[in-house]
């Protein structure tokens, strides 16, 4: 599609300061869209323009700012006002000493049948929904084939809250689209763990991998298993997702390639990056001592039943309907490890 064509449509991206979301709104820009955008508090708009200029974005006078909070119905109905299409980025941020799950799965479930309602009533064609790979891969006994879209998280299982919430808040989505959506579509993203370039202070939890390992923090490399994939690739799949007719009424997962162990990781900043990464451990820990570690801190207690376990994934129904051509493990793992030396983020 032209980008004149592009330039008379709106789209919506709801919490504009996450690391997803500024990448999206990046490539909308650079597409011709007109950009709306949602903060909790517009306190934080210079910020994000801030991040966007990093980005090498100069199109702000297509893009503007918008209060609203998905805990709350008002201002939806005003945000989403003509626009057509919706990218639903934005997601409660993970509570760490929650006293019941609920706290965190009930404002994600709410919050996306409040921007689907809006959506719907205001007569939006597409949403897409940022879901992730832990409305996938969890509770489920070990397997090596890799998991797809038709695999959904077994809430029976020992799903951690925070990926219960994702679940759970996808589908009230596909189920709200069938039984209320009145000829609104849906497609949902999944991405598994996001690197890449980092445009500011504010970045995802996953970048803090690279930093822990790139500032030592981490002693060694416990035995995980998990997909990348490069967030300019993750914004590119929910563009794509968002126009494709084959995407309507589809879930994407978004990985690089084969899942890897910790350590590899840990390897490609130790090959490529030289003296920068001399605080690189790349000591794989053995299990029981991360065991013993996981009765005192509960950051290692998440990680136990991860231990040992692959994840695989494939993003072979993106790449093949959506003809989706994601950058390699090893180039967002180099990319954000760049960006935060770039930007001595290390240092903070």
């Amino acid at each position: 599609m032209t980008t004149k064509a592009n330039s008379e449509k709106t789209v919506l991206v709801t919490g504009g300061s996450g690391f997803i979301a500024v990448h999206c709104i990046l490539q909308l820009l650079q597409a011709g869209y007109q950009v709306r955008t949602t903060l909790r508090s517009l306190n934080r708009e210079a910020e994000v323009r801030a991040m966007l200029n990093e980005g090498g974005s100069k199109a702000s006078q297509r893009l503007t700012f918008h209060e609203a909070d998905l805990s709350a119905d008002a201002p939806w109905d005003q945000v989403v006002n003509n626009c057509t299409y919706v990218l639903h980025v934005a997601s409660p941020t993970p509570i760490r000493n929650y006293k019941h799950e609920d706290e965190m799965i009930n404002p994600a479930r709410e919050g996306v049948l409040r921007v689907l309602r809006a959506s719907r009533d205001a007569g939006v064609k597409r949403v897409v929904l940022t879901s992730a790979i832990g409305a996938v891969v969890y509770g489920h006994p070990p397997q090596t084939a890799p998991y797809d879209e038709t695999n959904w998280t077994n809430l029976a299982g020992k799903a951690p809250a925070y990926q219960k919430s994702k679940t759970l808040a996808e589908q009230a989505a596909w189920a709200f689209i069938e039984r209320e959506g009145r000829g609104l579509e849906l497609s949902a993203v999944n991405p598994v763990t996001v690197l890449g370039p980092v445009l500011g202070p504010d970045y995802s939890h996953s970048i803090h991998l690279i930093k822990n390992l790139l500032t030592g923090k981490m002693p060694g490399c416990p035995k995980i298993n998990s997909g990348f994939v490069d967030v300019r690739d993750v914004a590119d799949l929910h563009l794509r997702a968002m126009t494709h007719p084959a995407a309507k009424g589809e879930r994407f997962i978004a990985t690089a390639g084969e899942s890897v162990w910790l350590v590899e990781i840990a390897r490609i900043l130790k090959a490529h990056l030289g003296q920068d990464a001399s605080k690189v451990n790349t000591r794989e820990l053995p299990n029981a001592l991360l065991r013993i570690a996981a009765l005192r801190d509960p950051m290692v207690k998440s990680m136990i039943p991860l231990l040992g376990r692959v994840m695989n994934t494939t993003s072979a129904k993106a790449i093949r309907l959506l003809d989706w051509s994601p950058r390699s493990t090893e180039e967002a793992v180099l990319a954000t490890a760049e960006s935060l030396m770039r930007l001595h983020l290390l240092d903070q």
